[in-house]
């Protein structure tokens, strides 16, 4: 796995569904915390960043074992 470089959440978010991460629907509207599920995961992943929040090398990487996320994905 590459060094991540730190990045705004709203960018690992746009990368997140693009590589197949879809929000699950939720019945009541607002709150911060976004479940995301993919089908070639057997768990869901809770997205709880704002978008003008800057996310380091470090939870990048914690993000990344979680979901299969890869530096050339950004």
């Amino acid at each position: 796995m590459g060094k991540f470089p730190a990045t705004s959440a709203k960018k690992v978010y746009r990368a997140l569904l693009r590589i197949g991460w879809r929000e699950k629907p939720r019945i009541s509207k607002g709150g911060s915390h976004k479940q995301l599920e993919n089908p070639n995961f057997p768990y869901e992943f809770t997205w709880a960043f704002h978008e003008s929040e800057e996310i380091g090398p470090r939870m990048l990487s914690r993000i990344a074992k979680r979901t299969g996320l890869k530096p050339e994905d950004l």
